[in-house]
């Protein structure tokens, strides 16, 4: 439904605007979240990455050090991902059980591994 622009199986579940502005990046300024994070303590890059209404996002590849701009993912705690990328039409869900997160780079690994195998 969230690859598809809020639509499954032919049923309208989100609208497309809706959709849109949540994956938005809604930081002020339309800063990162290097700049405005409080704590130091994260599992993933703050540099490269927005937030939107229940979603990161990549900003900047560069920056977040993974392929993916204009995606829009989030992460659990035990190294769990999913993330949509309208522009690739690509959709990933990975379920794993290690804890803590930063154990293992599987999220930047997993997300890089598959990009750098699409052929246009």
């Amino acid at each position: 439904m969230l690859r598809r622009g809020g639509e499954l199986d032919g049923e309208r579940i989100l609208g497309p605007r809706t959709l849109r502005l949540m994956t938005r990046n809604h930081l002020a300024g339309g800063r990162d979240l290097t700049q405005m994070a409080e704590g130091a303590f994260s599992e993933t890059a703050y540099e490269g990455v927005g937030f939107g209404l229940g979603f990161a996002m990549t900003l900047s590849e560069v920056g977040a050090g993974t392929l993916g701009a204009g995606d829009f993912y989030w992460g659990g705690a035990a190294s769990t991902i999913f993330w949509v990328d309208p522009v690739e039409d690509l959709s990933a869900v990975f379920m794993t059980q290690l804890m803590p997160s930063a154990t293992f780079n599987f999220r930047g690994q997993l997300k890089n591994i598959i990009y750098s195998a699409i052929v246009d």
